[in-house]
């Protein structure tokens, strides 16, 4: 049995409230793993094609406000 057979075996004998705690602790670490790759990409230029789109878009005055 892998290591991600045995903790979902272990999850769901959780009681509910260690497993709310545990879905809220899973979900930071995935959101905090999510920041870390947008920045990398951003970073390493990845995300240039987002800006470049944005200002096409504003110069074509089709840009929409938020």
């Amino acid at each position: 049995m892998s290591k991600a057979d045995e903790l979902k075996t272990e999850i769901e004998r959780l009681p509910p409230e260690e497993f709310a705690e545990l879905v809220r602790w899973l979900s930071e670490k995935d959101w905090e793993r999510w920041d870390k790759q947008i920045e990398a990409d951003s970073a390493a230029g990845k995300l240039d094609f987002l800006v470049r789109e944005a200002l096409e878009e504003k110069a074509k005055g089709t840009l929409k406000n938020l």
